[in-house]
């Protein structure tokens, strides 16, 4: 019995041991794996224990009322209770009443501040359009004037909260650090220029209205606040798509401005001279603002077709008129061919581009197909991509940027190689800067047969078919976007870098290249990933050159099947006969048996 129970407890002790020697083996592989590969983390990093039983859940209590609780809708909707009722309320209420307003705003890239100086932006055009028009029109009577003064006000408003909640919260930059303390952006904002203006821009002016009445000419200062509109204008351009259709849409209201702002000056002048007076000016019928709006169109576009002026005061205004409108109208003119032609220099530059290569082409007497397929190859690439070159492009980005952009576009599809994994992370990046795009045409061929490797491919867009078969082409295989093919060549060598089939390309295809000569620039600097590449293209190619009779597959029909070898106890008696020179059966046979070798050699 002591025996026995000895031999039980050894028997528990050892299998215990070996159920934390294996535990210990799944931590140390997990803490190597790791640390091989950042991107590999574990959910539980330490061994886990034999599950506990859960405990048993209590029964749920009912309500005083002795009835069981019924359940609350599922879903988004939310429900309160109060007393016997349950109302139903919007979460949104919950996040307005718990926001709170940051502490520093960044300029650059807080859509909130964009937005914000948007409605700064509105107040100030109020002003900028509206003042020329009540001071020269008789639009403001004092049957709408507390409509007007409303509105003023409104804007009164945005202009002081811009000042008190907005201006003093932004951040700034001294020394190459980014300021977000309150009292040093505060005191920033305070010395400087755009404060100065902001304070002109309310100066109390209105106090006026009770001893000169409500003259808009006073709320003249409201218009200088033209910084927060250039201010809006750079920070709605960097997030548009499309910056330049905004650039011509804003010159075009420039030409509108100063329209208007000289049929405002051409109502006063007439008002001033007295409607209907002389031919030249306004004869008080009609829309006053339309035909005014008409006659500075006229004017400073200098179509021609007007009154001459009769007075000294209508030569003088007329003269300030031609002269202004040449000048506004060039600059105009010169502005928008400045803004278009910067909306479409990649078009200009592709053309270029084209026209150049089909001179070429035509020079040194090109076939037609060839010429046909590189101009394919042009108007594909600049529709797909917007560029012919990406490379010209990402080489004015500083080197951190670049790698940023190259990880966002092709990390996700190198890490799935399994040539790559368990590399360092910071060679992979490394290897992402040096991937090159290039656009195959349908039916073009990506890699042939029997060629040297010396790139690893990476789908990006399109399909690639790989060929094979007798005539070379039996489609075995199409590889998708995201598929890479060409790994083993990058690191094979003694003739495994040969190609061992024909990749086309099936329809358009867009392709990422890593060439073999960046690649052993790269693992110069990472020797312990490069002996992890070697064992694995090693190990690949080893398995992709295995014969198919190894792995279970049929191999080929033989005509002539192979002679089944001699037992090896009949080869002794056949040396031993021999030996001993007897006669018999086995010496006759050993005697056949050499003739038959003779006559197969």
């Amino acid at each position: 019995r002591i025996s026995s129970a000895t031999s039980l407890s050894s028997a528990f002790i050892n299998t215990r041991l070996q159920e934390l020697v294996k535990l210990f083996k799944e931590r140390t592989e997990k803490v190597k794996e790791k640390l091989t590969d950042p991107d590999v983390t574990s959910d539980d990093e330490s061994p886990t224990t034999s599950p506990a039983k859960p405990a048993p859940a209590a029964a749920p209590v009912p309500p005083p009322g002795g009835e069981p609780e019924q359940d609350k809708p599922a879903g988004d909707e939310h429900y309160c209770e109060m007393l016997c009722c349950t109302f139903k309320y919007w979460p949104w209420l919950d996040h307005l009443k718990n926001y709170r307003f940051p502490s520093s705003i960044d300029p650059l890239t807080n859509l909130m501040y964009v937005l914000w100086l948007f409605f700064v932006v509105m107040a100030w055009n109020w002003n900028c359009w509206l003042i020329p028009v009540r001071w020269a029109f008789p639009y403001q009577t004092p049957a709408n004037i507390h409509c007007w003064l409303v509105v003023d006000y409104l804007c009164d408003l945005i202009y002081l909260l811009d000042i008190l909640v907005f201006q003093i919260r932004l951040q700034f930059v001294q020394g190459g650090d980014i300021i977000t303390d309150k009292k040093a952006m505060k005191e920033n904002y305070l010395r400087s220029q755009r404060f100065k203006m902001d304070v002109v821009c309310l100066l109390p002016l209105d106090f006026f209205y009770f001893k000169v009445g409500v003259n808009p000419l006073l709320r003249f200062p409201r218009c200088l606040k033209y910084m927060a509109f250039f201010e809006f204008n750079n920070r709605l351009e960097a997030i548009l798509s499309k910056a330049y259709i905004y650039r011509v849409i804003r010159t075009t209201a420039y030409l509108l401005y100063s329209l208007h702002v000289n049929s405002c000056l051409y109502y006063w002048a007439s008002a001033y001279e007295g409607l209907g007076s002389t031919t030249w000016v306004y004869d008080g019928e009609g829309n006053s603002y339309i035909r005014c709006y008409y006659w500075a169109v006229k004017t400073l576009i200098t179509i021609g077709g007007l009154p001459d002026p009769k007075t000294l005061f209508e030569i003088i205004f007329q003269l300030l008129n031609y002269f202004t409108g040449v000048f506004a109208f060039s600059v105009m003119i010169g502005q928008m061919r400045d803004v278009v032609g910067a909306a479409t220099a990649g078009q200009t530059y592709y053309r270029s581009c084209m026209d150049s290569t089909i001179k070429y082409m035509n020079f040194y007497k090109i076939p037609k197909t060839v010429q046909n397929r590189v101009k394919t190859w042009y108007e594909y690439t600049w529709h797909s991509q917007g560029m012919l070159d990406e490379s010209e492009l990402l080489v004015q980005l500083p080197d951190k940027m670049r790698l940023d952009i190259a990880i966002d576009v092709n990390y996700n599809i190198v890490s799935k190689v399994a040539l790559f994994q368990g590399c360092d992370r910071q060679m992979i990046f490394d290897m992402l800067k040096r991937l090159r795009s290039v656009v195959y045409l349908p039916n073009d061929y990506v890699c042939k047969k029997g060629e040297i490797g010396r790139e690893m491919y990476i789908i990006q867009a399109g399909q690639v078919q790989v060929l094979g078969g007798p005539d070379g082409k039996t489609v075995l295989v199409t590889l998708k976007a995201g598929s890479v093919f060409g790994e083993i060549s990058l690191l094979a060598a003694g003739g495994g870098n040969r190609r061992t089939a024909n990749v086309v390309a099936h329809g358009f295809a867009n392709l990422f290249i890593l060439d073999k000569k960046d690649l052993n620039e790269i693992l110069v600097h990472y020797p312990e990933s490069q002996k992890l590449l070697r064992k694995k293209a090693k190990k690949m190619l080893k398995n992709s050159n295995k014969p198919k009779d190894e792995k279970g597959a049929p191999g080929d029909p033989l005509i002539i099947p192979p002679k089944a070898d001699t037992p090896k106890l009949f080869q002794a008696a056949l040396a031993a006969t021999g030996r001993m020179g007897g006669k018999g059966s086995l010496a006759q046979l050993r005697w056949r048996l050499k003739e038959l070798k003779a006559m197969q050699a």
